[in-house]
């Protein structure tokens, strides 16, 4: 036997090292896995998200046909405008009692004011009264606004509330028309009934109004013939240009239109002079000028344009300008979602096909503005309250013994601030 047969072999075995990379084919196949899972869950999820979203788009019709505008770039918010905390020095009245006080009259120190069930009431000392009611009652409303939105054309919205030469009182019903109170005895007499077309349009939302000294002409507003007050967002965001400014003769009862095509015609204020009325129009942040005697009798310009906010009513100050209330601000620096829709206007059907308008209300910032024009237009002072801790939603500012009331469309009470501390 050879000596290599004799041999034996034995194969070598080599330590096994275990490392990391061993494992990885295990690990990179359940990774793997669990990645899929992962991924299959997140489409699933924006699958039954956006499908609906998409056919909503797609299917469903927009409730606003909106028209391209345009606008300049707001005004600084510097100088004049310099953001400060003054409206936060207001104390609120009648917190709760008072739902939605959009505009203030007063007879010496007795206040009056509308209320969103349609009422009109008194504000003597520490009491209130109900003059008037409106509408058809009965009309149940919350602190919330629950049911409003329902009860509005029966029960009424009044907007606008003046003095008359006599003592009574003339108010502006979004749903009703024109009426004049009288406030001892309650009495109401109809002027102008929204059941009567004028000009073969209809009166869809009264809003504003002023009387002359003598008693005779009463300026007020329509702010659109097709959207109710109810509706106001929709009218704001399609930029409907129905608005129209009318005159009513108390003495013939006729009633006429002076200005048309208006984009949300808003607050009234006639002259010292009575010369022309100052018209806000909402949608454009900007003010109108319509003389209505002397020789420019029938013309039309801007008064105020590019203002830093919507303006909703307009009210004498006791320097000779005028209040000017900013239903909702355009900051600058800052970010105003009306002006970035305005030249979208498919962007703006998008909204409201996914949408309501009581949603909408939640993005629009409390931001409370109130602005002094002088007779010539200049901003003279500015009170803020930038995220309307204290005043919300104001809709006008009257003055009235070295004191602004504050009224507001939407909140439940009044606020006064002390014009000697700011």
């Amino acid at each position: 036997m050879n000596e290599t047969d004799g041999l034996r072999y034995r194969r070598l075995n080599r330590p096994q090292v275990i490392t990391d990379e061993s494992q990885e084919p295990e690990h990179k196949s359940t990774s793997t896995y669990s990645g899929r899972v992962f991924r299959l869950t997140l489409l699933t999820l924006a699958a039954v998200l956006l499908v609906p979203l998409l056919v909503a788009i797609l299917l469903l019709e927009s409730p606003i046909q909106p028209q391209r505008l345009s606008f300049s770039e707001p005004p600084l918010m510097s100088g004049c405008l310099e953001p400060n905390f003054k409206l936060r020095q207001a104390e609120r009245l009648f917190e709760g009692q008072l739902i939605g006080p959009e505009s203030i009259a007063n007879i010496g120190d007795v206040l009056y004011t509308g209320t969103a069930d349609g009422k009109i009431v008194k504000i003597e000392g520490d009491t209130i009264h109900v003059v008037a009611t409106l509408g058809q009652p009965p009309c149940v409303l919350l602190t919330d606004f629950t049911g409003s939105r329902d009860d509005e054309p029966t029960c009424g919205r009044p907007l606008g509330i003046r003095v008359g030469p006599n003592g009574t009182l003339f108010v502006a019903d979004a749903y009703l028309g024109l009426f004049e109170v009288n406030p001892v005895t309650g009495a109401v007499d109809t002027l102008v009934s929204t059941r009567n077309p004028v000009a073969g349009r209809r009166l869809s939302f009264v809003n504003d109004l002023d009387v002359t000294r003598d008693g005779r002409k009463i300026f007020f507003t329509d702010s659109s013939s097709k959207w109710p007050r109810r509706d106001y967002s929709y009218l704001i965001m399609e930029g409907t240009d129905d608005g129209r400014l009318l005159e009513y003769d108390t003495v013939t009862r006729e009633v006429s239109v002076l200005l048309d095509g208006l984009r949300f015609p808003n607050g009234v204020q006639l002259s010292p002079n009575e010369d022309f009325v100052l018209v806000a129009e909402t949608t454009m942040a900007r003010i109108r000028r319509c003389h209505v005697s002397g020789l420019q009798k029938g013309g039309m310009e801007t008064f105020a344009e590019n203002l830093p906010g919507f303006p909703d009513n307009i009210r004498r100050s006791s320097s000779g300008g005028y209040w000017v209330s900013m239903s909702a601000v355009r900051p600058n620096p800052g970010f105003s979602m009306l002006d970035f829709l305005a030249d979208k206007p498919w962007v703006k059907k998008m909204i409201f096909k996914i949408l309501s308008q009581e949603v909408l209300m939640k993005f629009v910032p409390k931001y409370s503005l109130v602005v002094e024009l002088s007779e010539n237009a200049a901003c003279k002072r500015s009170f803020h309250d930038p995220h309307g801790v204290v005043a919300t939603y104001i809709s006008e500012a009257h003055e009235h013994d070295g004191h602004l009331y504050l009224g507001s469309f939407r909140s439940p009470f009044l606020c006064r601030l002390d014009l000697s501390q700011v």
